[in-house]
């Protein structure tokens, strides 16, 4: 019975692709396909029997288009999965035991197969040749499903989007899979790494967040890194990682992508327009600024109006769209850093919702595929998170833990990195529990996981009038200007003699002054 189901699905996947042709009026092309390199393959396994370990990684049994190369592939790919030996008697035999030794041919097919090739030399260049003829032919079939619901006027445009994204994301995942490298050529890799590092001693072999106490921990985020940021609502979450985007994108011209869900990217922008200044954010949010502070903003958007930092504030962001996004993006700027902000608001899509049992299995899902990005194109990946109300109901202290971590243990499990944000102040405390100090603008970076290192506790800056962390040292003597571990030309808010200080001359040469007051 299972037998017959298997060749009745396969017939139908053909009658699918004949449809295809009927559809786009191509009748008379034939379905791609590789029928010499099949038996090619098949005669090669039969006569080496060494031969199919160099295939069975990628080559798979669905991959074959003569319904009885599939099978004999199959049985194939059973022997090998019981170790047993496989040769041509072998696998004439097992296929005699399911019924199926008639359906492919008999004993004189198989026969015929290992009569084609001399050796097996040339099988992995073959079962390539194979592989590709399939994928040709997923691409026609997800392509007559497009087709066909792109005619029905039922369909939301941006659901058959998702669902086309995904399909061919899907081909891409299922058959196209990284090779096996040998230690020998890792170790190579990083030796070039570690020399690297020796030769920029000073310099981070990550990308740097720009706060010396944190990078001195962490090296800077790494890459393939998933990093989750956690901390309760208002704690600064939005503004820590913007701090960080800023950092990289100016001080360190590397491309940053983030991805805000929850902010627009007018609100971003004013809140990076306080963070350069030193302007207070409330008043830039306002647009309640005095005729010296317009100088001030004009006069120093220049670093940000060059910045690598590309915002893409989509709400309920999909995993695919986000995938799909970065990938492009890292095409057409090479990004080194992801940043989302935050990843409750993200949709697993459409893969989730067909088996989804809960939100939890759904942030699980969304937490694993940020790591699958991070490793793809090998960036850091940093993600906010929501943590749960226990924090506020602990009476001793109110420091997050990673159970507190909201809707999924899995998060804590696929993250290299977890940091946590708390500032005593934001609960009405002026001191820390532990210690006698002013915790007035004060807020701790607790690093609760670390595989690259230990855990601690790191003390910074946070300037709430400006939306910015910085690190404990910066701003005591002057914390209107900002500039970090590689500082932009610092700066002073004048009080007067604003026409000799910024000539008349010299605003004219800003394309980002015109229309505003002086």
């Amino acid at each position: 019975m299972e037998n017959e189901n298997v060749t009745t699905k396969r017939t139908e996947q053909k009658i699918n692709y004949s449809t295809l042709e009927s559809t786009l009026g191509v009748v008379g092309k034939l379905t791609p396909q590789a029928l010499e390199f099949e038996m090619a393959v098949l005669g090669a396994i039969m006569i080496n029997t060494d031969a199919v370990g160099q295939v069975i990684d990628f080559l798979s049994p669905k991959m074959f288009y003569k319904d009885a190369h599939f099978q004999i592939y199959r049985a194939i790919t059973e022997l090998f999965s019981k170790s047993e030996p496989i040769t041509l008697l072998s696998v004439a035999e097992h296929l005699r035991k399911t019924k199926l030794l008639e359906f492919v041919g008999g004993p004189s097919y198989l026969a015929s197969l290992t009569n084609r090739v001399a050796s097996s030399a040339n099988i992995e260049y073959h079962a390539r040749i194979v592989m590709e003829k399939f994928v040709l032919r997923e691409l026609i079939s997800n392509c007559n499903l497009i087709i066909k619901d792109a005619y029905e006027d039922s369909k939301d445009v941006l659901a058959l989007l998702d669902k086309a994204e995904t399909n061919l994301f899907g081909i891409i995942q299922q058959n196209f899979k990284r090779d096996s490298k040998e230690l020998n050529v890792v170790m190579k890799k990083a030796l070039e790494e570690l020399m690297a590092m020796k030769d920029n001693e000073g310099h981070f072999q990550g990308v740097p967040c720009g706060i010396r106490a944190i990078d001195e921990k962490t090296g800077g985020w790494q890459k393939s890194d998933l990093i989750i940021i956690a901390a309760r609502p208002g704690m600064g979450k939005s503004s820590f990682v913007l701090t960080i985007a800023r950092n990289a994108a100016i001080d360190y011209k590397r491309p940053v992508a983030l991805f805000s869900l929850e902010m627009s990217s007018s609100q971003l922008v004013h809140r990076l327009f306080s963070i350069e200044t030193g302007i207070p954010s409330e008043k830039i949010a306002k647009g309640r600024l005095s005729d010296d502070e317009w100088v001030v903003l004009t006069n120093k958007l220049g670093p940000l109006n060059n910045a690598n930092l590309i915002i893409d504030d989509t709400p309920a962001l999909s995993v695919f769209d986000l995938r799909a996004k970065c990938r492009r993006l890292k095409h057409q700027y090479d990004i080194e850093l992801i940043i989302v902000d935050y990843l409750q608001l993200m949709q697993g899509g459409v893969e989730t919702d067909k088996g989804k049992g809960n939100r939890e299995q759904e942030i699980s899902y969304i937490s694993r595929s940020l790591k699958a990005l991070a490793k793809d194109l090998n960036v850091p990946v940093i993600a906010l998170s929501q943590l749960s109300r226990e924090v506020e109901k602990r009476s001793a202290s109110k420091r997050p833990q990673l159970s507190d971590l909201r809707e999924s243990g899995s998060i804590e499990q696929d993250a290299d990195l977890v940091m946590f944000i708390y500032r005593p102040e934001y609960y009405g405390l002026t001191t820390f529990e532990d210690e006698e100090i002013d915790a007035r603008g004060l807020a701790d970076i607790m690093i609760q996981k670390n595989r690259h290192g230990p855990t601690d506790n790191i003390r910074i800056r946070f300037q709430s009038q400006y939306t910015r962390f910085t690190d404990l040292d910066f701003g005591v003597n002057n914390d209107s200007s900002f500039t970090g571990i590689t500082p932009n030309q610092s700066f002073d808010i004048i009080d007067s003699s604003m026409n000799e200080e910024y000539p008349e001359e010299n605003r004219s040469d800003n394309p980002l002054t015109e229309g505003i007051p002086y």
